[in-house]
């Protein structure tokens, strides 16, 4: 399956080390403002090889737009667009050709589909999520139309938590860190384990202001199960915590409960979300990546032929892929609610009639 959404839809295609990735946009409706510089600027904050915190791979990630805009807005056509890979070194896992990398999908893919892509995992490798930055750029591109704004940032690295979230500070931050107090020891957790040949793990937040209410369609496409199974897409991710998470299970129903006044909600355990619906609170959803598997220090394995086997790597890794990976996790946030927003319009019929009166 490699298509996400119901009405604003979207196809990657594209292995690691093969020409090109890229994505097709579905739904997209006519009329939106494209800013191409926008859309490669997401681009850049997801690309590698930007500093030591991440993958030496040094592709420029430059997106190429083929279909589906005119005259610099939307046509409501498919929008089409292709990365071109330009930095491969597929040498780098001729050593491991035959070999199932601990932590990676190598084992899983070669049962399931009986090929094996051995040249930076093919298909299950994090690079085709560069498709899934250029497709939430257009989704955030209407998103920005109706106000609504999403953001991320990290949280954790390596256990060491941020005790202040600074979306802002996020931004200009090497690694994305919601927390200057904390930003340079996170760092040195990830430079120290990169010097000792290994990769830690880390957690991103993502953020959603000025969420219309009403989004998500129950009962088996709520708002919420849809973000869980969009985050979980993500190379990577083993966890997805919203609102309060995993720490409601050990509150009573009086500390939990969001009470309303007039003004809103008094607080915001529910992270936006009740019900399966949107409730015109803020989103808050915490996405918890495991450590890089690709590391440089001997592991036990199986080869292809069933024989227990040594397995040294190669190659350039990134030592947290929590980092970038949270750029992806913000993106695929936006994929969710432009798809939710324009399944939402049919719910009443007073919406119809305000459309075709």
């Amino acid at each position: 399956m490699n298509t996400f959404g119901e009405r604003f839809r979207f196809t990657t295609f594209g292995e690691s080390h093969g020409k090109a990735l890229g994505c097709i946009v579905d739904g997209v409706p006519a009329g939106i403002k494209f800013d191409e510089e926008f859309i490669q600027s997401e681009m850049n904050r997801r690309k590698p090889g930007q500093n030591e915190f991440a993958t030496a791979r040094n592709e420029g990630d430059k997106i190429e737009i083929l279909s589906g805009v005119f005259e610099g807005v939307t046509t409501g056509t498919s929008i089409a667009m292709v990365i071109f890979n330009e930095n491969q070194k597929s040498k780098d896992y001729s050593n491991i050709k035959d070999l199932f990398r601990p932590g990676h999908a190598d084992f899983t893919y070669f049962n399931k589909y009986g090929v094996r892509d051995y040249r930076g995992g093919g298909r299950s490798s994090a690079r085709e999520t560069a498709a899934r930055v250029a497709a939430g750029a257009v989704a955030k591109l209407m998103l920005k139309e109706l106000g609504v704004v999403v953001q991320s940032g990290i949280c954790a690295i390596d256990g060491i938590e941020s005790k202040n979230i600074d979306f802002k500070f996020a931004k200009s931050s090497e690694i994305y860190a919601l927390d200057a107090e904390v930003e340079e020891t996170q760092k040195e957790a990830i430079i120290n384990a990169k010097k000792q040949h290994d990769s830690v793990g880390g957690v991103a937040l993502i953020n959603v202001k000025n969420t219309p209410v009403g989004l998500g369609e129950p009962l088996y496409h709520k708002l919420d199960a849809q973000i869980a199974n969009a985050m979980m897409s993500i190379n990577a991710v083993k966890a997805v915590e919203i609102g309060e998470g995993f720490g409601s299970s050990s509150l009573k129903g009086s500390q939990n409960n969001d009470q309303i006044t007039l003004n809103g909600f008094k607080t915001n355990n529910s992270g936006g979300i009740l019900g399966g619906i949107s409730n015109g609170d803020d989103i808050n959803v915490k996405v918890y990546f495991k450590p890089t598997p690709s590391i440089f220090i001997k592991q036990q394995t199986l080869d292809t032929h069933n024989q227990e086997v040594n397995c040294a790597l190669k190659g350039r890794h990134d030592p947290c892929v929590a980092i970038r990976g949270s750029v992806v996790a913000e993106s695929m946030m936006a994929l969710v609610l432009a798809d939710m927003l324009l399944l939402n319009m049919g719910s009443q019929i007073k919406h119809v009639k305000r459309i075709y009166s």
